[in-house]
């Protein structure tokens, strides 16, 4: 179901959403629970009824729509959230309604800078943004990575105010994007790498695939909680668990015989390419 779109604004801010699937429905989420607008400043385009529905349902009070071309007129924010072969059609779409001043947000993978300048710029002084959250953006444990051009501070300071609601946000480089993407985007899958094997070896020694679950992955939260509270140096606190001669460097030796830390850092660079 269709709404008309807002008059008002709240915050000094309107917000089109192109894109309205998993990360752009997250995005509207946490714009809307965390208080950054209100529902009514937020306008979520999506192709399909079904998809429009699920977001009118899950946020009440939010604008959706199916023409995009509607949706960005007299937005201040536009947040690019859809595949990246279907950017540039969609640039080519909206690109005549945007507002002069819109600043774009683009949450699409492997778009760069210079592509989004020939494709939203066209003459203005229009701010852009990359913006690469990873999947963990849905229960707002997202690591985002930020980069601008040709962004106020104030305009920065708004993207990160917005993602630091659905996780942590570092502000990076253009030049950064391919590490960041393989260090958190890929590394949330190879992290849970690390937990099924995990899992799996529980079972080995003699618990059940649920228990195991459970057992390991409050092993992984404690083991982040214990990090972020001390703040020291991760081998530290690997040293406290390793007494001589002891079980765990036993097993931490055995892991690195078979290559442990080599195979993580060269997934990492693998994945770089």
């Amino acid at each position: 179901m269709r709404k008309s779109l807002p008059n008002g604004r709240i915050f000094g801010m309107k917000i089109a959403i192109i894109g309205s699937g998993n990360m752009g429905g997250a995005i509207a989420a946490g714009l809307v629970t965390n208080g950054i607008c209100g529902a009514g400043s937020v306008v979520c385009t999506a192709a399909t009824e079904a998809t429009r529905e699920k977001i009118s349902r899950a946020i009440p009070g939010i604008v959706v729509s199916g023409d995009n071309k509607v949706a960005v007129a007299g937005a201040d924010w536009v947040f690019i959230c859809v595949k990246p072969w279907l950017v540039a059609q969609i640039a080519g779409e909206i690109r005549n309604n945007l507002q002069p001043t819109a600043a774009i947000v683009s949450v699409a993978s492997g778009i760069d800078f210079a592509f989004l300048k020939n494709a939203f710029v066209a003459g203005t002084n229009r701010a852009l943004f990359r913006v690469m959250p990873n999947t963990a953006v849905c229960c707002g444990q997202s690591m985002t990575f930020v980069a601008a051009e040709n962004a106020s501070r104030e305009q920065l300071e708004k993207v990160v105010e917005i993602f630091d609601k659905l996780g942590k946000t570092r502000v990076i480089t253009e030049s950064q994007m391919a590490g960041a993407a393989a260090l958190a985007s890929c590394g949330i899958a190879f992290a849970m790498r690390y937990v099924r094997a995990a899992c799996e070896g529980g079972v080995e020694l003699g618990f059940r695939p649920r228990e195991a679950r459970e057992i390991v992955l409050q092993t992984v939260r404690g083991a982040v909680e214990l990090l972020e509270k001390s703040g020291d140096h991760i081998e530290a606190e690997i040293d406290r668990v390793t007494t001589p001669g002891g079980i765990t460097i036993r097993g931490l030796n055995e892991m690195e015989a078979n290559g442990f830390s080599n195979s993580v850092i060269k997934g990492l660079k693998a994945a770089k390419q």
